[in-house]
């Protein structure tokens, strides 16, 4: 379907329609991003107040907070009303994925899915604003209209951005369809059985059936770009890191500070293995281990730390990149967890956040998953 709305540019056409939600009850807040009084980052923000609405930008080129894990301190409580949650894909997949576990719940939300293009590192965003060097409204379009992003503007943005071939959302109420659209006409949008009737009977838009073939041909042009670059990196990764030594070289400088794991919106575990006396080690077994080696690795278990914790999230990954934002040290730990999550995923013939009927790998168990294809080497 096709909505048409005031001729602005892409964000500004979406921050109409979301206002009309508010005014018209259809939600009762709204979780987006908002500009910094600063005007060099985002934060999320729960509006109630349509006037509020102003700075804020759906298509925000940063991403501080992973929003699934904001969805989670605000679900299932229906204290607060239905809220209508703006959401990058990665945002979404994770929220789903947490739904499963039920850590979500989305009987009080109105998810609202935009096509992304990628976001850039926080920092590097607000040097960007400093120096006046932050795309323009007007390229952000041409890059969605013609599905191509390209030079400084693509090789700026997050890793994991750069490799993310899934650039649209999937099953939500609302999504804003981007790619191939002119800002200035009118913006596609796909509505849910959810929330179809309301939006036509309380908004009294002019919904019209319309084929959405150039959205399909132009978003599948930028996300094949971006899969051959995510096989190029993951090809590479692989062999940099193929046997225990490279990987250990690889995380060798991590200070096991639990940045990367406190920031995953997968990892929601109440009770943390590794904020547990487990991993809390008495001064005598520091000397002892060092007498027995002759030398012993401080922090110690760190190696231990990123091997637990991708066994018990990868099949969950969905790129989103948080823990490469949050290590002080840049290691690569969203493409590793990517490479190991891709394997994984392929192997039970999963994708995290497809579909929320669908049972996670580490939460149902199937006698003949496992077993050699026929034929094979026993």
């Amino acid at each position: 379907m096709r909505v048409q709305v005031e001729k602005h540019d892409h964000a500004g056409s979406m921050r109409t329609l979301l206002g009309q939600l508010l005014e018209h009850e259809l939600i009762d807040a709204l979780l987006i991003p908002k500009k910094l009084p600063g005007g060099d980052g985002f934060v999320q923000c729960l509006i109630k107040d349509q006037t509020m609405l102003e700075g804020t930008d759906p298509l925000a080129p940063t991403l501080a907070v992973q929003s699934a894990r904001i969805l989670s301190d605000l679900t299932p409580s229906e204290s607060n009303g239905r809220i209508g949650a703006v959401l990058k894909p990665c945002e979404l997949r994770a929220a789903v994925e947490l739904a499963k576990f039920l850590q979500v719940s989305f009987d009080h939300v109105v998810t609202i899915g935009v096509d992304c293009v990628g976001t850039y590192p926080v920092s590097d965003y607000a040097d960007m604003v400093q120096n006046n060097s932050e795309p323009s409204p007007q390229t952000l379009s041409k890059v969605y209209k013609e599905g191509e992003i390209k030079g400084e503007m693509e090789s700026s943005l997050r890793t994991c951005c750069q490799i993310c071939d899934s650039s649209v959302p999937v099953n939500t109420d609302l999504a804003f369809r981007l790619f191939g659209n002119d800002a200035s006409k009118e913006i596609l949008l796909t509505v849910g059985n959810r929330i179809e009737k309301e939006l036509t009977n309380k908004l009294s838009l002019e919904l019209k059936e319309e084929d959405a073939g150039s959205w399909d041909k132009t978003s599948q042009k930028f996300m094949a770009k971006r899969s051959e670059r995510r096989a190029e990196v993951f090809d590479e990764l692989k062999t940099n890191n193929s046997g225990i030594e490279k990987l250990m070289q690889t995380l060798s400088t991590c200070i096991r500070c639990h940045n990367c794991m406190n920031v995953c919106p997968i990892c929601y575990c109440k009770e943390c293995v590794f904020k547990s006396s487990v991993f809390t080690h008495r001064p005598d077994q520091y000397s002892r281990w060092a007498d027995r080696k002759g030398a012993v690795r401080m922090p110690s278990d760190t190696l231990i730390f990123h091997l637990t914790r991708m066994s018990h999230m990868a099949t969950s990954c969905v790129g989103c990149g948080m823990c490469d934002s949050a290590c002080p040290n840049k290691l690569p730990v969203s493409n590793l967890f990517g490479l190991i999550g891709k394997e994984l995923q392929e192997m039970f013939s999963y994708v995290p956040g497809r579909d929320i009927e669908e049972d996670p790998p580490v939460a149902a168990f199937k006698e003949d998953e496992l077993q050699a294809e026929s034929g094979a080497a026993g």
